[in-house]
């Protein structure tokens, strides 16, 4: 990897702390350039703009997202393991783009305003798809109730995963690992106590 390419990892990881922590508007190109000890104006030696760091973010987060969820459905397994496998790739997306996740979610105002947003908005769809193809799937073959519509099914895993950025912190003794586990057990099989 050239010295160029480092340096730009660097940027994107810092100004993905950045945008996360303060949001995009708050965050300027002066601290982002602080923050990895090179002037204001060498930061356009690497990036034109603001928003092309913020594409290059979620771009790769999305990017990696589309493809993990690709070999999910391409494993032709029963539906409820492929949820399962939605949901635990959902998460390894999360812990590697922990940034990113955030920013996504947090910035569905900004993000159409970008240049190059037609990209994220078409990998945003192709997420969305898939879940919709696994819990379509579901229905029917009777695994899945059918008494939810199969969006407004979607919304209420897609909202309690991906917000959960927001407040779960893995920890030694409950791991994301488990965090899947649960998830994927109180949404296949409810709250209520088991016998």
């Amino acid at each position: 990897m050239s010295t160029t390419q480092d340096r730009r990892s660097v940027i994107l990881d810092n100004a993905a702390h950045l945008f996360a922590a303060k949001g995009i508007d708050a965050t300027t190109v002066r601290e982002i350039a602080d923050s990895v000890g090179i002037l204001s104006g060498s930061l356009y030696h690497h990036f034109k703009s603001k928003d092309e760091m913020v594409n290059a973010i979620i771009s790769d987060y999305l990017t990696d997202l589309t493809y993990r969820y690709g070999e999910v459905l391409a494993s032709e397994e029963k539906p409820a393991i492929q949820l399962r496998k939605l949901v635990t790739s959902s998460l390894a997306n999360i812990e590697a783009h922990p940034h990113a996740t955030e920013i996504y979610q947090n910035s569905s105002g900004y993000l159409p305003k970008i240049e190059g947003y037609e990209h994220i908005r078409e990998a945003a769809a192709t997420i969305q798809r898939a879940w919709i193809q696994v819990l379509e799937a579901g229905i029917a073959t009777g695994d899945f109730r059918n008494d939810i519509p199969v969006r407004v099914l979607h919304g209420m895993l897609r909202d309690a995963l991906w917000l959960s950025v927001r407040w779960f912190k893995p920890t030694p003794s409950y791991s994301m690992a488990n965090f899947a586990d649960d998830f994927v057990s109180v949404f296949l099989d409810g709250i209520l106590a088991r016998d």
